[in-house]
């Protein structure tokens, strides 16, 4: 469907929409998520809500505005002409709310108060978590809230203060900081390649038992396709989980074989990696709003953030693949397992 500006209908001309009687932001914050969604039920998804329950705010809200706001049809939900001026006047709603948050904060005390991080749950788990201590040692007033899932967070519809993604997020009014690069590789436990046998090659993986991630920023299913073209999902998977640390863990109990960040050799479950070439490189990066950057407390945790990911100090995280078998020589820290928060090995 063609807008009405797009089908060269003048301004004057145009259905004029009642914003005037809007009583009801959270309606609108919920049209917003609809439209951005493309379907109720994604809306619903993503705000915790039911389906229904976002049905009943978009009618309360389309009695607000006066008009009608999507049709709905066998394949799926539309955003009218007259809708898509709502779009535009509520997003500026929106974006002057996020302003006078951003602007209170930025006048409150420099070092005290909460800041929002969003991350992928394997690295807010494994790698920020139990090094948040740090942080928190250096400025103990401040409250981190560590929000820690798989669906990329929007730092531009205040979300996050600062977010952490496995791929380049889209949004052109955030900055951009590429943090690092993480390596996946195949790992099983020594339990499991005692029992079945070390697969050298992709074609031999096709003989064993699979654990699979799958969720948002990971295409795990598009990377399982490419990896495996013409094999169905059933025939391979033994387990497949929406959380990196159940994964893991089944992983290292030896339920199959897993794909893991080269990273993995640290965090206390003696699995092994294999030399099948996966070849799935996934880069780090941190998204934060510019008006957030300047919150000083805001500024703290990114530039914190910056150096926990900094690759000259962690050779996992470098451009060019490490072998987890090089990081004892290129890495002269504190034991491994301690820096990741594992668990020791020494007795396992």
């Amino acid at each position: 469907m063609h807008s009405l500006a797009e089908r060269g209908v003048p301004p004057e001309e145009r259905p004029k929409t009642n914003l005037s009687s809007l009583s009801d932001w959270d309606a609108a914050r919920i049209f917003l998520e609809v439209v951005r969604c493309g379907s109720f039920r994604s809306a619903a998804e993503r705000l915790s809500l039911s389906i229904n329950a976002v049905r009943r705010r978009i009618d309360d809200f389309e009695r607000q505005t006066g008009t009608t706001l999507f049709t709905r049809d066998v394949h799926g939900t539309h955003l009218t002409d007259e809708g898509a001026l709502v779009v535009s006047a509520v997003e500026r709603m929106e974006a002057a709310a996020f302003d006078v948050l951003r602007s209170s904060d930025s006048t409150g005390n420099a070092l005290s108060g909460e800041v929002r991080v969003a991350v992928t749950e394997g690295l807010g788990t494994f790698w920020l978590a139990p090094r948040l201590v740090e942080f928190q040692q250096a400025y103990p007033k401040i409250l981190v809230d560590l929000h820690c899932a798989m669906r990329s967070a929007d730092v531009s519809r205040h979300e996050a203060d600062v977010a952490i993604h496995l791929s380049r997020p889209s949004a052109l009014d955030v900055k951009l900081v590429r943090l690092g690069r993480m390596h996946l590789m195949f790992w099983a436990s020594e339990k499991y390649l005692e029992k079945h046998g070390t697969p050298r090659t992709a074609y031999e993986l096709i003989k064993h038992r699979l654990v699979l991630q799958f969720a948002d920023q990971l295409a795990a299913k598009e990377t399982f396709e490419s990896f495996f073209p013409g094999v169905q999902e059933r025939d391979l998977l033994v387990m497949k989980t929406n959380v990196s640390s159940a994964n893991y863990w089944a992983v290292a109990n030896g339920a199959g074989i897993g794909v893991f960040p080269s990273y993995a050799i640290a965090l206390g479950g003696k699995l092994i990696p294999l030399e099948v070439e996966l070849n799935r490189p996934l880069d780090i990066w941190l998204s934060y709003h510019p008006g957030s950057g300047r919150i000083p407390r805001v500024r703290h945790m990114i530039d914190w953030l910056i150096e926990a990911f900094n690759p000259a100090r962690f050779p996992w995280f470098k451009e060019e693949f490490v072998h987890p078998h090089e990081f004892e020589d290129s890495y002269m820290g504190e034991p491994l397992t301690q820096l990741f928060g594992g668990f020791s090995t020494e007795e396992r």
